[in-house]
């Protein structure tokens, strides 16, 4: 199962960094080599993230939908936890 979003929003660098950097305290295999790419890999799947000036992309893939719906919950809370400033639209395709 596959989902993929793009949030428009110019803190998507910001967002990316944060959001890899948390995880990175929780779980062992993060990846953050730049301000533009990043990942985290989750008990239910792999999260990919990818940043520019004005959107960022998240990827996620799972082996169960059920996995997808709570990986989906995991990422929109932490990212709106992130965004408290800002209100993000984050709308899943697939």
């Amino acid at each position: 199962m596959q989902a993929t979003a793009t949030i428009s929003t110019e803190n998507a660098k910001r967002y990316l960094g944060q959001f890899v950097k948390h995880f990175s305290h929780k779980l062992p295999f993060t990846r953050w080599e730049t301000n533009e790419q990043g990942s985290v890999q989750f008990p239910m799947g792999p999260c990919s993230l990818a940043a520019d000036d004005t959107r960022l992309t998240i990827a996620l893939e799972t082996a169960s939908p059920e996995e997808l719906t709570q990986l989906k919950d995991i990422v929109e809370r932490h990212l709106l936890r992130f965004a408290f400033r800002e209100p993000l639209a984050i709308s899943w395709q697939g």
